[in-house]
């Protein structure tokens, strides 16, 4: 029997890297699932048949080290991975604490970088012309003030998509990020308890709706699909048609 390819989704046990994973099994892969949330991606894991669910802080070094350390122990080299895990941590711009932006970008971008090396790596050496996805965002084209690290960290993510695409693509690893708009998930649940403020966020989306954490799942799974075979470098914002205007705030 011929093992299926195996994807790790970081930021897994709910919400936009869970819907991942349902897409990446119905394109044929195992999968592994972490995040930070140990209690969370091990019942994520039971209930998506996984290989296993992998407690980890992708802002700490040292764990995300020891996790692909364990994966090439136990599971082998990754065909895909989905670099998902992220934190917004809002805050004003003048007295933004400079520990909190430190934590966002540890995450969201050096936490990318690391598992991005990592797994390309885990592809490189036993010649598997895989595919990366990251999570960028529409903010990494436009700003919201009251989020500053955020919109650093995605903007430096989709430049790392781009860097790892050229130096990768000799190996024929594609490395690609989705960004999304306004989407249907726990970090967008402030807005839609406020009407307002919801109001406000689909009066800048020309669709008039929150997306769903399964439309972002569903591109995940296109982009690490053979279907995608001669796209790379590039960020596919799926944002109800929001960059086509220009409201930034």
């Amino acid at each position: 029997m011929t093992q299926k390819p195996i994807a790790l989704i970081t930021g897994g046990s709910q919400g936009i890297g869970y819907a991942s994973a349902v897409a990446l099994i119905e394109e044929g892969f195992d999968i592994l699932s972490a995040d930070i949330n140990g209690e969370g991606v091990t019942k994520a894991a039971k209930e998506l048949n996984a290989l296993a669910g992998i407690e980890c802080d992708l802002g700490d070094v040292a764990q995300i080290e020891a996790m692909f350390d364990r994966i090439a122990k136990d599971h082998g080299p990754l065909s895909a991975l989905v670099n998902n895990a992220g934190v917004a941590m809002p805050g004003d711009f003048l007295t933004y604490d400079l520990a909190d932006f430190e934590r966002v970008l540890d995450i969201n971008l050096r936490g990318v970088f690391i598992a991005t090396q990592r797994a390309a790596r885990m592809m490189v050496e036993a010649g598997i012309e895989g595919a990366i996805v990251n999570m960028s965002s529409i903010n990494a084209q436009v700003a919201i003030p009251a989020i500053p690290a955020y919109c650093a960290s995605k903007g430096g993510v989709m430049q790392l998509t781009k860097v790892a695409a050229l130096a990768l693509a000799k190996n024929n690893i594609r490395v690609n990020a989705v960004g999304p708009g306004s989407i249907d998930t726990e970090m967008m649940a402030a807005v839609n308890a406020n009407p307002d403020a919801f109001k406000t966020a689909m009066s800048r989306t020309p669709l008039g709706r929150a997306g769903t954490a399964q439309e972002i799942g569903d591109v995940v799974g296109f982009l690490c699909s053979k279907k995608a075979s001669y796209i790379t470098g590039e960020t596919i914002y799926v944002d109800g048609g929001r960059l086509g205007l220009n409201y930034t705030c």
